[in-house]
């Protein structure tokens, strides 16, 4: 008994309150399906609309569902007034990068690393990436040739839309009507 091996004193205490495996795997399974069910309610933050935006001084009105697709694809890199287009993004587990991409870019933002990588040994980068919606607001309004999107709901004054994308993914000239939470 003399080499018998002790639990270090860092899990004895443990074994007072879980006596054995079965009380802390129905412990971890419990505190797993809480965090799962977390996520899956955090990351239906997806917009009714959204909406294209971009800087009041860009000489452009509104854009196409093809135009926006070569943009955001950087196939497109310059305005007709010869600015270079500032193309931005939300990082690709974002829910309105998400239905950015369905809608315009028919594929998902997982599918794009690849094509993206392979651009990246030709010079061409992907688009900028934000954080918030605050953050895509900002970036566009101060960057010359931006071009992002929002929650239409999110829309203020510092920028200007060009179009909008409704929940069915269709591409619209004309603002819809919006039903934004008081």
């Amino acid at each position: 008994m003399k080499n018998a091996r002790k639990r270090p004193r860092a899990y004895w205490h443990l074994s007072r309150f879980y006596s054995n495996d079965t009380q802390m795997r129905k412990l971890f399974l419990a505190l797993l399906s809480a965090s799962i069910l977390l996520t899956c309610f955090a990351n239906k933050a997806t917009a009714d609309v959204l909406a294209v935006i971009a800087p009041h001084n860009q000489n452009i009105q509104q854009i196409d569902a093809s135009e926006l697709s070569l943009i955001f694809w950087r196939k497109k890199l310059y305005w007709a007034d010869g600015k270079h287009i500032q193309a931005v993004n939300y990082a690709a587990n974002n829910p309105l990068r998400l239905q950015f991409s369905l809608s315009i870019l028919k594929s998902t933002p997982e599918t794009q690393t690849n094509y993206w990588n392979g651009l990246y040994f030709h010079g061409i980068s992907p688009p900028h990436v934000v954080d918030s919606q605050e953050a895509m607001l900002r970036f566009v309004a101060d960057t010359a040739g931006a071009i992002g999107y929002i929650d239409a709901c999110k829309l203020d004054d510092r920028v200007k839309a060009l179009a909008w994308i409704n929940a069915d993914g269709n591409l619209l000239n004309n603002a819809p009507e919006l039903n934004c939470p008081q």
